[in-house]
């Protein structure tokens, strides 16, 4: 089932026919996004790559592990993805937020729209929390989870290993319930 958003988008649960268009946005923003993602093997925007890490989001949601949308332009090209990863039950009921948008379709309000969607989705999944974390310099991530009502919890060193060096994080969450 997809959700209308601003003008001329829509969000859909991820399936693996998105893979072709997928694999296309990852080539158009590639250039965008590596500086805030982990090093990607060559041949990560094809959409054989694509439709094997779509099978495994797919699997993990079945398992009630992880949920994933896609942005999907009225053309038909997916411009972004927003992913509940991580997702833990029992006492700690949360799950890790992560989210990004085309190059070409920034600072239109798809990322906020995207995250807002996710935390709704979350909240009906019974999770009690959402958590996020950002590079430091990454002002307009935070400004999408401040918009998005996400509370800024710390900094954690050396936290993820993105663009080939760990780097520190600024960490956010939302509390559902």
């Amino acid at each position: 089932m997809s959700t209308r958003g601003p003008a001329g988008y829509t969000i859909e649960p991820l399936r693996e026919d998105h893979a072709e268009a997928l694999a296309a946005a990852y080539a158009r923003s590639h250039r965008h996004l590596e500086r805030y993602e982990p090093r990607r093997a060559d041949g990560f925007a094809t959409t054989e790559r694509q439709a094997a890490t779509i099978r495994t989001a797919l699997e993990n949601g079945a398992a009630g592990r992880s949920a994933s949308w896609v942005l999907v332009h009225d053309d038909g090209d997916v411009v972004g993805r927003v992913n509940l990863n991580d997702v833990v039950r029992g006492a700690f009921d949360s799950g890790n937020l992560g989210y990004w948008v085309d190059v070409h379709h920034l600072r239109r309000g798809l990322a906020t729209w995207a995250v807002l969607h996710a935390c709704d989705a979350a909240r009906d999944m019974g999770l009690h929390r959402v958590q996020a974390a950002t590079l430091l310099e990454n002002g307009p991530s935070q400004k999408v989870l401040a918009r998005s009502e996400f509370e800024w919890i710390g900094t954690a060193p050396a936290y993820l290993h993105i663009d080939g060096r760990w780097q520190d994080h600024h960490l956010f969450q939302r509390i559902l319930a």
